[in-house]
């Protein structure tokens, strides 16, 4: 299950300040989209505003034609999940209880769970190599571990358009490359914030590039990530080859001169 989301116009303003100005761009069905950009650059304003915790001052969120800020919470998280990049720790609950409330949007109120929704849990825990954690309290994890099973509560939730917000943040390596290589094989519809251009270059179809709450670039990893872009955007010297074994355009920094 996939879609197409299309933004239009999308402003945000707070406390007299526009952290998004016009911003348009697009995901098409099927594809993993990256944002990139320095910190400050509205990557993590602009998620929100898709997955509804912002409703923008201007501007339309698409997704398959229908404007998602129109749809009430459990409708729109029957069609949204989202991962946002910080995860509360309070929850008093297991990691599989966690996990399994990517069901509920699905379900009728006090409707129990099915051994449908049980198998659903069963292989999102063991997609995300967290089975051993099933029993655990949510707030005892590490960060990289509460990230897993955020993201594992998201697959449970199947949804046609995945939003990740630095869904490897916390990771060690080998945990962001099974993230990322996951999201890119289930045919969702993904949206992602990366600070790794690395990652971003070899994970993604397409990239879109921030600066100050505006999209500056958008196009395929090598169109967008070029030498000439990183100095404009993130004030850096780097050089960019092409990866000899995944054909990724490969970033290298270079020291100030």
């Amino acid at each position: 299950m996939s879609a197409s989301l299309t933004l239009t116009g999308i402003t945000y303003e707070t406390a007299g300040r526009t952290l998004l100005h016009g911003v348009d761009l697009d995901a098409r069905p099927g594809e993993t989209v990256g944002l990139v950009g320095p910190n400050g650059s509205g990557k993590t304003t602009l998620l929100r505003c898709v997955y509804g915790t912002l409703r923008p001052a201007a501007g339309r969120v698409l997704l398959d034609g229908d404007d998602l800020t129109a749809l009430g919470p459990k409708a729109r998280a029957r069609r949204v999940a989202s991962v946002p990049q910080d995860s509360p720790g309070e929850f008093e609950l297991t990691v599989r209880e966690i996990v399994a409330m990517g069901r509920a949007p699905h379900k009728r109120f006090w409707e129990q769970d099915s051994a449908s929704d049980a198998d659903a849990v069963d292989d999102a825990l063991d997609r995300l190599s967290i089975t051993c954690l099933a029993d655990r309290a949510f707030p005892s994890l590490s960060g990289g571990e509460r990230q897993r099973a955020l993201v594992a509560r998201a697959l449970v939730q199947r949804p046609a358009l995945l939003v990740l917000d630095e869904p490897t943040n916390h990771l060690d390596i080998r945990y962001q490359l099974e993230i990322l290589g996951l999201i890119r094989a289930l045919g969702t519809t993904s949206v992602l914030a990366l600070h790794d251009l690395n990652l971003a270059a070899y994970y993604c179809d397409r990239i879109h590039v921030l600066k100050a709450g505006r999209v500056v670039a958008s196009g395929t990893p090598h169109e967008v990530l070029t030498s000439e872009l990183l100095a404009e955007v993130y004030e850096v010297a780097a050089e960019i080859a092409v990866h000899p074994v995944t054909g990724a355009p490969a970033i290298t920094y270079l020291p100030p001169a």
